[in-house]
């Protein structure tokens, strides 16, 4: 049973890690849409089943940039999911879902916090010197 569960698990991880590696080249070389920004594949989790895949993209851009791009993602599903069963040879491909990725922005908004913060310590010790 454990041993299962580890293979089961080892599996899911290639799977994750070949997904990445494969949606990430067929954005960048085959997907021609305008709309479709600077994309970066993040990271893909995929079900215990392997039936699904949560796709995890992050671009740069303004917000309205980020809403097209989005739009754009979910109008090529059904073609990267197309182009993944040609190039992986699996029983089933996973049903791929592109979700936007916040734990950049979340980082940078972390560091910006830290910067002022630090910044305030040092306009203090300035006051009191």
């Amino acid at each position: 049973m454990v041993k299962e569960t580890v293979m089961q698990y080892s599996r899911a991880l290639r799977v994750q890690d070949l997904l990445k590696k494969e949606i990430s080249q067929i954005i960048l070389e085959m997907l021609k849409d305008p709309q479709i920004g600077f994309v970066t594949i993040t990271a893909v989790e995929v079900s215990a089943d392997l039936k699904i895949a949560k796709v995890f993209y992050s671009v740069l851009g303004t917000p309205q940039e980020k809403q097209n791009t989005a739009s754009a993602l979910n109008r090529a599903r059904g073609f990267v999911q197309a182009e993944i069963n040609r190039r992986v040879r699996m029983k089933k491909t996973p049903q791929i879902n592109f979700e936007f990725d916040h734990s950049l922005e979340y980082g940078d908004r972390i560091d910006k916090i830290i910067e002022q913060l630090h910044q305030e310590e040092k306009d203090k010790s300035e006051e009191d010197a």
